[in-house]
């Protein structure tokens, strides 16, 4: 997919994608010390969220809830794009919902982080969305826009990216920094944690 900037409803030209199953993701220096510590951090949070508190999921992760938006809908073609929108205009979804969330740590930095909850007619068709939105260059579904957040021009660039299915439904997350330094294994571990929050 095309990297999406959060300032409304302007998709960038550029690279990104869903998730980085195929190509390279930008990787740097990690501390194996750090490393432990994020992933005992998801750990916490994904027992958080699967009990159906989003908000102590965060706090596990030493991130803080700001705002959350979000919206229901039962049509999925015109909030994506790319490939993933051509194949919901051949296979119409059942219907979808979409939550962005601004969250930050204790050093003030702040992620925006994206879910989408994508319930298709059977199983089968779920696996195939999955299938393709998990490629990356090959569409998206289109975040909310961050201007109600006060989180505006941020790019999703879906190398922070997880998925997860439950049944006839996939469950797709996205997390990146809007202000400060957050690391990309934080930002990993946020993404994989929010595909186990709560439908609303």
């Amino acid at each position: 997919m095309a990297a999406f900037v959060l300032a409304g409803a302007m998709v960038a030209a550029g690279g990104g994608g869903s998730a980085a199953l195929s190509g390279t993701a930008p990787t740097g220096a990690t501390d194996p010390a750090a490393a432990r510590n994020v992933s005992a951090r998801k750990a916490d949070g994904k027992k958080a969220a699967r009990k159906g508190q989003p908000e102590e999921a965060w706090r596990r992760m030493g991130l803080r809830q700001l705002k959350r938006q979000g919206e229901h809908a039962v049509e999925c073609a015109s909030r994506s794009f790319g490939q993933v929108r051509k194949y919901f205009l051949r296979t119409p979804c059942r219907s979808m919902d979409r939550v962005l969330f601004g969250v930050v740590d204790g050093n003030g930095s702040i992620a925006v982080v994206s879910v989408v909850w994508v319930t298709m007619g059977t199983r089968s068709q779920s696996r195939e969305f999955r299938n393709l939105i998990d490629v990356h260059g090959t569409g998206d579904v289109t975040p909310l826009a961050g201007s109600a957040l006060g989180l505006g021009g941020v790019e999703f660039t879906g190398w922070h990216y997880d998925s997860r299915p439950t049944k006839s439904t996939m469950v797709i997350a996205e997390a990146e920094t809007a202000s400060g330094h957050l690391s990309d294994s934080m930002l990993d571990a946020t993404a994989e944690v929010a595909t186990y929050l709560p439908r609303p």
